[in-house]
């Protein structure tokens, strides 16, 4: 039976967790711009509730996919980077098993959670207290977005190693605060989980820079870049986002590519694409 701690709701539009005490009416990430609030209006939800699955798939040597199945929330994949140095578990999950808990602590001990931006808060509180009181690193700029404060809550700025070879830093962009983490991989080769920061498309060749992706809100060209050049700083085969999809092969030449072409849309070189003035 999984423990939660005291006074834990989460939105069951977002699947973020919120403090009981002086809860609002409507969920302050929901309103916001970048997201929405549902269609039935704001609803509440026990976290001790959800009876869906939580699955975990390899997504590649040492990184591991974690999906929550019939729960509430926008339904991202959290992933799990295991290494010697100690696990780091990032863009928590909307919801929390005791089998899900025993099937990560398998692959060795969680050295810290961190989320790439507050949509991906998930239940971290919940997953920290399951695993060990496991350290939450939330960036400083997003920290007003939390509506739970995790009892190990780590605030942050600019760059840092969660456990040897795992490093986080914030191109920001989608939020103030947004999140990359860089792995070398197994291989060597290097692995980039960014979360929003930049969306992997449906093509798996591309990626795109928004400010809302449900609302379709871009962001300008110069801010693409910006995320381009801050994340190119690593090196890079791979890269993951907040889903599914991946770029499998190349990935740091793809993400310069497509801020060239977001940043080549938004200022208009494409326009005579559009049709008729």
């Amino acid at each position: 039976m999984t423990e939660f701690p005291p006074h834990l709701v989460q939105c069951a539009t977002c699947g973020v967790e919120r403090s009981t005490d002086g809860l609002p009416d409507v969920c302050p990430i929901c309103a916001d711009e970048r997201q929405y609030v549902g269609e039935g209006g704001q609803r509440w939800v026990d976290p001790a509730d959800f009876t869906g699955r939580i699955e975990l798939t390899e997504r590649e040597p040492g990184l591991w996919g974690i999906d929550v199945l019939d729960g509430v929330g926008i339904g991202q994949q959290a992933k799990l980077i295991v290494t010697d140095g100690g696990n780091v578990l990032f863009d928590v999950p909307g919801a929390i098993t005791s089998e899900a808990v025993d099937a990560v602590r398998r692959l060795g001990d969680v050295h810290g959670i961190i989320a790439s931006h507050p949509h991906m808060y998930g239940l971290q509180s919940a997953w920290s207290h399951a695993l060990g009181d496991a350290p939450v690193y939330v960036s400083t700029l997003d920290r007003t977005w939390l509506g739970y404060e995790p009892a190990q809550l780590r605030v942050w700025d600019d760059t840092i190693e969660i456990v040897p070879g795992v490093v986080a830093s914030q191109p920001g962009g989608h939020f103030p605060g947004s999140v990359v983490v860089h792995w070398s991989g197994r291989d060597g080769a290097g692995v980039v989980l960014a979360g929003d920061t930049m969306f992997v498309n449906p093509d798996h060749e591309t990626v795109t820079f928004m400010r809302s992706y449900p609302n379709h809100l871009p962001l300008s060209g110069a801010v693409a870049e910006r995320i381009a050049a801050h994340v190119g700083r690593y090196e890079f085969d791979r890269l993951y986002g907040n889903f599914r999809h991946r770029l499998a092969s190349g990935a740091r030449e793809k993400m310069f590519a497509s801020a060239r072409r977001h940043a080549a849309w938004v200022r208009g070189d494409f326009d005579h694409l559009t049709g008729p003035g």
